[in-house]
């Protein structure tokens, strides 16, 4: 079931990186054609998404909350361009379109994701916030950069490399998973709790807990659409994680285990959300659609 504001937030979040985009002085033309390229190629923006979805359920305002959801999907597109390179994941499809190295060039590749990742601190910084403190957009500027970095997602995705063609066991599929993908996903539900106006850190912890199984849900999901899904539905390559010898769920649990780990995941992202004193119906839907998404 897809969560009834999930169109509108994807627009906005859209429409605002258009907006940074259009404010940034044009040194080299060819670069800026390469950043947009990747950075407005679409996707499903679940980043963004949660930081707008929790953030307005806790009380902030969709302005505020358009610096951290900008912030974090520019950092987000940087680690796909990167993740695509010949040196890291060799893609040729992103969404179904050709990888920014193959639209481009690979010097431009990397450059459009440095630019980016430099991009996303900028846009958190020097946003026009209304009712955020600055010692809190201190905050937020450190969540993002410990979430991005060794201790993150660059973390995870060094692991990623060293498990490939190697085994593994689940307990360091999940670490990797938790690094790569599940920072940037738990760091977009503290960016919304740091915009609004909650001080209990309660609220937090439980957002958290909602955020860590969705991640891995989302990964288990992804695992099981590389066997089942089909390159034209996936935007991706399909079985690209097997030709590659990538650990995954369904290569260590089997499919069908694969699938009973995803629900197991979901049901403790939902169990997260009861214990918030708030109306949860969107980020329960959004839960659900992750875990019965087709790309």
């Amino acid at each position: 079931m897809l969560p009834a504001n999930l169109p509108l937030y994807q627009q906005r979040v859209e429409q605002h990186l258009k907006q940074v985009l259009s404010q940034q002085p044009v040194t080299d033309s060819r670069l800026m054609q390469a950043m947009s390229y990747s950075l407005l190629l679409g996707g499903k923006r679940v980043r963004p998404f949660l930081v707008y979805s929790c953030g307005t359920m806790l009380g902030a305002s969709l302005h505020d909350l358009d610096g951290p959801a900008a912030a974090i999907e520019a950092l987000h597109s940087y680690s796909l361009i990167h993740d695509d390179l010949p040196a890291m994941d060799n893609d040729d499809l992103r969404r179904g379109k050709p990888t920014c190295h193959k639209a481009f060039d690979e010097a431009t590749a990397i450059l459009s994701g440095d630019a980016l990742q430099t991009l996303a601190f900028e846009v958190l910084s020097s946003h026009p916030y209304q009712r955020v403190k600055a010692d809190t957009i201190l905050q937020m500027i450190q969540r993002l950069t410990s979430a991005s970095g060794y201790a993150g997602m660059c973390g995870g995705q060094a692991i990623d490399l060293a498990q490939t063609n190697q085994s593994t066991t689940l307990e360091q599929l999940e670490r990797m998973h938790r690094l790569k993908t599940g920072a940037l996903i738990e760091c977009a539900v503290q960016l919304a709790w740091l915009c609004s106006p909650s001080a209990d850190t309660r609220e937090c912890d439980n957002l958290l807990r909602f955020a860590r199984a969705l991640g891995l849900a989302f990964q288990v999901q992804d695992d099981i659409l590389d066997i089942e899904s089909d390159t034209v539905i996936l935007g991706k390559p399909q079985g690209s994680d097997t030709k590659a010898n990538k650990s995954t769920y369904p290569a260590l649990l089997g499919l069908e285990n694969a699938k009973t780990k995803a629900q197991q995941l979901y049901q403790e992202a939902l169990n997260a959300l009861a214990d918030l004193p708030y109306n949860t119906d969107e980020l329960r839907a959004f839960a659900q659609y992750i875990i019965e998404r087709r790309f």
